[in-house]
């Protein structure tokens, strides 16, 4: 072999290694360090870990990223540190604004409302919050979500409300809109929840639904959109479903608006 093509080489994978070492990524390891598609070169050689996984989280939250199993180990600290902060916090409190907003100047009022004007909330980090699970835990999405071990926890009936929706929540009430708990949890957790739901301050819907023996086989999408659908054909105007899950709000028919929570702890199709 030609000596200069010979030293060439040898200095590109010196090169390799040194960049590598200065601004490894989870890109750099996925895709090759400098490799290419279609002749654009991945610009992860200039990322660091910690926008990789800021990135990483913020695709997930507006459905780029979908289906994923687990968070990238490479993350499971930084989605940790995310889920745990003031800036968490205030990311579901400018939601909750948001919904206010979207009610406006809306007549419904105790006195005008004619009882079908809805509202519908997920349950699991929409109202209660699952974090001290994963704090206790360790996981925080880097493992596959054990269902036994989450279920005993949800019976102790301990998961905190998620902040600010407590007042959101009320506030919906007090409009005169009638609130509907639509969740993917399973029947026989019924009581844990409804006891765990107005311990955290949670009170006065109008129905809980829950995942019957019928609803087992189907996928969270088509379960909620059928509790929509049903609703719906019961006169309901849904005004809004807020969710911490695309899943929460898929499919038809469609709400008047929709409204996520942040959360790339897990993904439920």
């Amino acid at each position: 072999m030609d000596r200069s093509i010979v030293l060439s080489l040898a200095l590109a994978s010196l090169l390799v290694g040194v960049v590598s070492a200065r601004d490894w990524n989870i890109l750099n390891q996925l895709k090759g360090l400098g490799s290419s598609q279609n002749g654009i070169v991945s610009s992860g050689v200039s990322t660091n870990l910690k926008r990789y996984c800021e990135s990483w989280r913020i695709n997930v939250e507006v459905h780029n990223i979908r289906n994923f199993d687990v968070v990238p180990q490479e993350c499971v600290s930084h989605v940790k540190k995310y889920m745990t902060s003031s800036q968490y916090e205030d990311d579901v409190e400018r939601a909750a604004d948001e919904v206010i907003l979207h009610f406006g100047s809306m007549c419904c009022t105790k006195t005008k409302c004619d009882g079908m004007d809805a509202w519908l909330f997920d349950i699991d980090d929409t109202l209660l919050s699952t974090i001290p699970y994963h704090e206790n835990n360790g996981y925080f999405g880097g493992e596959k979500l054990n269902s036994t071990k989450f279920e005993d926890w949800m019976r102790k009936r301990k998961a905190p409300a998620v902040p600010h929706m407590v007042k959101l929540y009320q506030d919906i009430r007090e409009r005169g809109i009638k609130i509907f708990l639509v969740s993917s949890r399973k029947e026989y957790l019924r009581s844990a929840t409804v006891d765990n739901l107005i311990q955290a301050g949670y009170y006065g819907w109008s129905n809980l639904i829950l995942r019957g023996l019928e609803d087992e086989h189907k996928d969270v999408k088509q379960y909620m959109s059928e509790k929509r659908a049903w609703l719906m054909s019961l006169g309901y105007r849904v005004w809004g479903v807020m969710g911490s899950q695309w899943s929460s709000f898929a499919g038809c028919p469609l709400p008047k608006r929709t409204f996520k929570l942040p959360n790339s702890i897990y993904y439920v199709a």
